[in-house]
């Protein structure tokens, strides 16, 4: 890990895509699939919070998930207690601070609880920041961003020739997360599936074929050092 520790990106996002297919491959139900997804958050957060990233967010149940079998999406809605309820101490140990964005009052009051009393345990924390986008979906959250930008001009509150970049992105919910430099999708898709589509602008975007399950720190090591070859140009040239 000594020769990653160099332009380590301050923000990677995940599509944590392929547990479903993990476990058809395997023989397994859906449900263990994503339950072996669930360890693996614990593997790579704790990763990449020792290879100095700031902010992991993983896309861990979009607005679309809704739509799959009521028995999954139950079951979906327990991993985040389940994953806390084994994992906190360990990250609260490595003084990593648990964040959501989404729709938070969409999800199940359960869902809600566990999910409030980790991040309320973890707010003092200085460390990596762990973000789960829950009940997420970027068009949704932009469609958000607009109502609140209008809002705040029909108040008097904001002149329409003061609305900019910067304005904007401080009504995201990622409004004090720097955009990803780094966006990986496991599982061989070629899809953004309706996240951070704003923040995602100028990411270095990485597919793995990997599903998530079997997605390792060694895999995101090796993206990393990846990540450190690329020149970033943000559309302009490169200095001769």
């Amino acid at each position: 890990m000594d020769t990653l520790m160099r332009n380590i990106p301050q923000h990677v996002a995940i599509i944590m895509d392929g547990n479903g297919r993990y476990a058809k491959r395997l023989g397994m139900p859906r449900i263990k699939g994503h339950q072996e997804g669930m360890e693996n958050v614990r593997r790579i957060a704790l990763t990449a919070n020792e290879c100095g990233v700031k902010y992991l967010t993983l896309f861990a149940f979009s607005t679309e998930n809704w739509t799959r079998p009521s028995k999954e999406v139950s079951f979906l809605m327990k991993l985040p207690g389940n994953f806390l309820g084994k994992f906190l101490p360990e990250l609260k140990d490595k003084n990593i601070k648990i964040r959501t964005i989404g729709n938070f009052d969409g999800l199940p009051k359960h869902t809600q609880k566990s999910v409030s009393k980790a991040v309320l345990e973890t707010a003092e924390n200085s460390g990596m920041e762990l973000i789960f986008a829950l009940n997420y979906g970027s068009r949704d959250e932009i469609i958000h961003a607009v109502k609140s930008v209008v809002e705040s001009v029909q108040n008097g509150d904001t002149a329409i020739e003061d609305i900019n970049n910067e304005f904007f992105s401080q009504h995201l919910f990622t409004k004090d997360v720097p955009d990803p430099e780094i966006l990986i999708r496991t599982s061989g898709e070629y899809r953004i599936s309706n996240f951070l589509l704003w923040q995602i602008s100028y990411s270095e975007l990485f597919f793995a074929n990997e599903s998530w399950p079997e997605f390792t720190p060694e895999n995101f090591e090796d993206i990393l050092s990846q990540y450190q070859k690329r020149e970033r140009r943000f559309g302009g040239l490169k200095e001769e």
